[in-house]
């Protein structure tokens, strides 16, 4: 089944044994979790498994959360997150914008009930990012208009 990808976009939580992948819409900024993908090897994303996913759902565009800790510095995943992203706009010619993802597994299983570590979680939290990313980038759009 293909789904059409206007305004439909990808979120990614990346993590060293898991990466949870959430689908959102930018014109409701919504988002749900979609799936849970383990990597191969510590840090090694399946490859042919995204490809999947970026297949069948089309995407306009994909968003990965970036972890900070609370005073902005980075934890040790950090910049593995970093070229998971660049490897995605690499591989995929894809549009791939990053987003600040502190809190986003805590408030994941606030809202799902479930164990932070769970790995329905980690789709939870792919889905808190895209929202975030959402609420960021549509205020930014109807800011710029409100100003003309």
């Amino acid at each position: 089944m293909t789904h059409p990808g206007a305004g439909l976009w990808l979120g990614f939580d990346f993590g060293e044994r898991r990466i949870g992948v959430g689908v959102g819409q930018s014109v409701t900024g919504t988002a749900r979790p979609l799936a849970v993908l383990p990597t191969k090897q510590r840090g090694q994303p399946d490859w042919p498994a995204i490809e999947r996913l970026l297949r069948e759902w089309r995407p306009e565009g994909v968003v990965v959360g970036v972890p900070r800790r609370d005073d902005g510095s980075d934890y040790p995943v950090t910049p593995q997150a970093e070229r998971f992203a660049r490897q995605l706009h690499g591989r995929f010619g894809l549009r791939v914008e990053t987003v600040d993802e502190r809190l986003s597994s805590f408030e994941a299983s606030e809202r799902l009930g479930f164990d932070k570590r769970s790995a329905a979680v980690d789709a939870g939290a792919a889905a808190v990012i895209l929202e975030t990313w959402f609420s960021q980038h549509i205020s930014q759009k109807g800011s710029d208009h409100a100003e003309s």
